[in-house]
């Protein structure tokens, strides 16, 4: 393959992992998505052309700081930390510009939530199954609001779900964006990787938002993706969770790699396991059975697109039929991609005003505490 084959495969694979609808949805300006792709297509290397974009957004950032423009400068942060995001996402975990370019992220990330009322706060939590790195963000105005944790899969992590997050903020429910054992900061800088019995992490993540007396103790959880069948499974463990969402998600996470095996490149960092066939018998343990499921009792809401081929509709629809929810919604796009990208704000939408229906207004109702 010569050079400019090499650029031009590379540029097809990253813009097909990462299309437009994906990097719009979760928080990227579209004028620098279009400009991500055309500098891709152009044989610039795209983490490069990523971390440029991400650089010119903190010049405007700090412009509109020095100009007393802070609304401004907070949503610049943001699309820079969102670029940034974007660059790291091909590069392995052996290339020390990965860690470069998700540092200067989780840098603009915060430097966005310095600037909001109440200001966003990064926390690790400690748990017996690795150290969980996330971000607090609490709604203004709000005492004692429940709180939704979030959380993505193989390689969509915290910050990418922000997007989402405003949409509870503006009901009145809190986010706790979650990097856990084996994603995002949690690997990247603590070492932390993915073990059968991760659900402990949720568990201890779960108590600590409790114990915050900033907050309510009801707590929801909100899976993207493999997220989605981490949040079913943390849910079902009874690790006091009052409601579960899963969006694109499935009972065998390891389905991807049925379809798509080169995709256990990003299985192995994850699981901290570098042989490819230990990698894969290992992921294959992690599955959700009926028997589990028939533990999983608090409201639960399950998205899906019918034409999803990371995880089935299938799939999906084994998880909703298998959860013992009494209070259970099933909602399925025909045109849905992965995560329902190309739906992000009836996605939103629908989730927000779901888990405020189950949180925040049953306080509401019962008198508050």
């Amino acid at each position: 393959m010569t050079g400019t084959q090499e650029w031009r495969a590379a540029a097809k694979a990253h813009k097909r992992a990462m299309p437009m609808q994906r990097l719009v949805g979760n928080g990227m300006d579209p004028a620098d998505a279009h400009e991500l792709h055309r500098l891709a297509d152009g044989g610039r290397p795209w983490d490069e052309a990523a971390e440029e974009l991400g650089e010119r957004n903190l010049a405007r950032a700090s412009a509109a700081l020095a100009a007393g423009h802070t609304a401004t400068a907070h949503g610049w942060y943001l699309f820079a930390s969102a670029c940034f995001r974007a660059g790291q996402v091909p590069l392995a975990d052996a290339e020390p510009r990965k860690r470069k370019l998700y540092r200067r992220l989780i840098d603009a990330f915060g430097a966005a939530g310095a600037l909001t009322e109440p200001a966003a706060e990064h926390l690790d939590l400690d748990t017996s199954a690795g150290i969980v790195s996330g971000w607090l963000l609490r709604p203004a105005g709000v005492t004692r609001p429940p709180v939704v944790v979030i959380v993505g899969g193989f390689d969509g992590w915290r910050e990418e779900y922000h997007a989402g997050a405003t949409y509870l903020l503006e009901r009145g429910v809190a986010a706790f964006l979650a990097d856990v054992p084996g994603q995002g900061e949690s690997r990247l800088f603590h070492g932390s990787h993915m073990t059968l019995g991760v659900e402990k992490a949720f568990g201890a993540v779960a108590t600590a938002l409790r114990a915050d007396g900033r907050l309510d103790d009801r707590v929801g959880i909100w899976g993207n993706s493999m997220g989605g069948y981490l949040a079913a499974l943390a849910a079902s463990a009874g690790q006091g969770y009052a409601a579960c969402c899963i969006n694109g998600g499935t009972v065998r996470p390891a389905e991807i790699l049925d379809r798509y095996p080169r995709f256990i490149a990003k299985v192995r960092p994850l699981l901290g396991i570098d042989d490819p066939g230990q990698a894969h018998a290992a992921m294959e343990r992690y599955r959700l059975t009926p028997e589990r499921l028939a533990r999983l009792r608090v409201p639960l809401l399950v998205l899906h697109g019918s034409p999803d081929r990371v995880f089935l509709a299938g799939n999906a629809r084994a998880l909703y039929d298998s959860a013992a929810s009494p209070d259970k919604r099933w909602a399925e796009w025909p045109d849905g991609d992965h995560c329902l990208y190309n739906h992000s704000h009836e996605k939103h939408v629908i989730v927000a005003d779901w888990f405020a229906d189950r949180l925040r207004d049953s306080l509401a109702r019962e008198g508050g505490r």
